[in-house]
């Protein structure tokens, strides 16, 4: 049991309660013991694409974790939260409303490389302790600035006519990037204050709502339903860089964990493969140096 299962996250569900009802159906199938992994967390609050590895694609989690990602979400103008969501006590309020205009012309600020302060309610780690229990617990949190990529920034819809109280963006953003923190800034640069009411992730690295699966979908393959659909191959999270055929002595080579040389290919990540097409290791080549970084076991 090794690939991918996409879930479109619901309302309201941990993404380790996500893992655990894949661990659940998983096992209910008839599979037993699987190894399952997620590439990136998903607030609660926020639902879409959470993709959730098996078995040797749980090897691949740490590159999901590092892809781009692209998110729908709502800012609700005139109150600012403790969370920056629509959870927690308001610590601001405003009664100025900026214009489709305003917004319009605001977003060209926030595009390309930007620093951010996270939230306080957020999982970094400061001393050792995650910072949303120290927030809770109700210290004062210093977060520090760090350097993101927003990579397009446009508005998806508005609610109303003339001044707004909500207005529903689209963001394609690097890893790190905190979509609360940017509705924070984004309604300061507006001269208010707001908060992000509607969190949809709609994109993670290769994957998107396209390929993903509701919860009632997986709740129905542990009950017995048809696999189609349901499991991804372990390529489907590589198809974002190119693959490496390999011949069979250069497929040994890999196995054996030997350096391969003499392939001309560009710089940088490729995914190899052995005749039958199945995936042998994430590599990495170097000025005609291949590298393995990551081997897959997967027997044919």
């Amino acid at each position: 049991m090794h690939g991918w299962i996409i879930l479109d996250k619901p309302l309201g569900l941990g993404s380790t309660q996500a893992v655990a009802a894949v661990k659940r159906n998983l096992r209910e199938a008839g599979f037993g013991k699987v190894k399952v992994g997620h590439g990136g967390t998903l607030d609660p609050l926020a639902t879409g694409v959470l993709p959730i590895a098996l078995g040797e694609a749980t090897k691949l989690c740490g590159r999901m974790l590092d892809a781009s990602k692209t998110y729908d979400f709502t800012i609700s103008f005139g109150t600012q939260t403790s969370g920056l969501d629509a959870e927690g006590e308001i610590v601001a309020t405003s009664d100025q409303r900026p214009t489709l205009a305003q917004v319009e012309a605001a977003l060209a600020q926030f595009i390309g490389p930007i620093a951010q302060i996270p939230p306080a309610y957020s999982a970094i780690k400061i001393d050792g302790k995650r910072a949303y229990d120290l927030a809770r617990a109700g210290a004062v949190v210093a977060m520090k600035s760090r350097n993101v990529t927003v990579h397009d920034l446009y508005i998806h819809s508005v609610a109303t006519v003339g001044a707004l109280n909500a207005v529903t963006l689209t963001a394609d953003v690097s890893k790190g990037t905190y979509i609360r923190s940017l509705a924070r800034d984004i309604a300061y640069a507006l001269g208010t204050v707001g908060h992000v009411s509607m969190l949809r992730r709609t994109r993670a690295g290769p994957f998107n709502l396209q390929s993903a699966i509701s919860l009632d979908k997986l709740n129905a393959f542990g009950q017995g339903a048809t696999q189609e659909d349901i499991i991804l191959p372990i390529e489907a999270g590589l198809v974002d860089i190119p693959a490496l055929n390999l011949s069979p002595e250069q497929a040994r080579a890999v196995q054996q964990g030997r350096v391969v040389t003499g392939i001309a290919m560009k710089d940088g990540l490729h995914w190899a493969r052995g005749a039958d097409l199945r995936p042998l290791a994430l590599m990495e080549n170097i000025d005609g140096i291949w590298k393995t970084v990551r081997g897959f076991n997967l027997t044919p």
